[in-house]
């Protein structure tokens, strides 16, 4: 029973008028956490790479400077054709410490520390990336998700083998 129909169109608009803004946010906030997690990949990476003298580890981490170096610039890429501005990768507060326990560790425990931290870094990157994929709001983001989604699993599948 409704009375006055033009009170719950505007209703209606203002609603929608305001879940627009939260696909603004929410692609926002993965382009964000995407670029925090390729930038600990990277700094985590060139970190173990001055020091480990375990050839395969070197291979990985020489490979996610790579590919991380890679779906950074996608996703800033496909931002912008979003129409979204993109702000210079920052770690979060996590990254941070996990960079810190990896600069203060030597030898074989950063090595073991590193292949640790890089499980859980792509336990969380694959988790962002297949959630932007299913329901992210952009077009051109949700196209970069998808191609990035089979190469964080290659990276994980990768840390599920390497022994340390």
């Amino acid at each position: 029973m409704m009375r006055h129909p033009a009170i719950w169109i505007a209703c209606a608009g203002s609603a929608l008028a305001a879940a627009s803004p939260s696909f603004a946010q929410a692609a926002e906030d993965y382009v964000r956490k995407a670029g925090a997690g390729d930038l600990y990949e990277k700094q985590s990476s060139q970190l173990v790479l001055k020091t480990t003298k375990n050839p395969d580890l070197r291979n990985f981490a020489q490979m996610m400077v790579s590919d991380h170096s890679k779906s950074t610039a996608d996703v800033k890429a496909a931002a912008m054709k979003s129409g979204l501005k993109p702000k210079p990768p920052m770690l979060d507060a996590d990254k941070k410490d996990m960079i810190a326990r990896l600069t203060a560790s030597t030898g074989q425990q950063r090595d073991a520390m590193y292949v640790t931290q890089q499980r859980t870094a792509h336990a969380e990157a694959l988790a962002l990336h297949q959630g932007y994929t299913q329901s992210g709001g952009k077009a051109p983001l949700k196209a970069a998700a998808a191609k990035i989604v089979p190469v964080v699993q290659h990276h994980a599948e990768m840390l599920d083998k390497m022994k340390m």
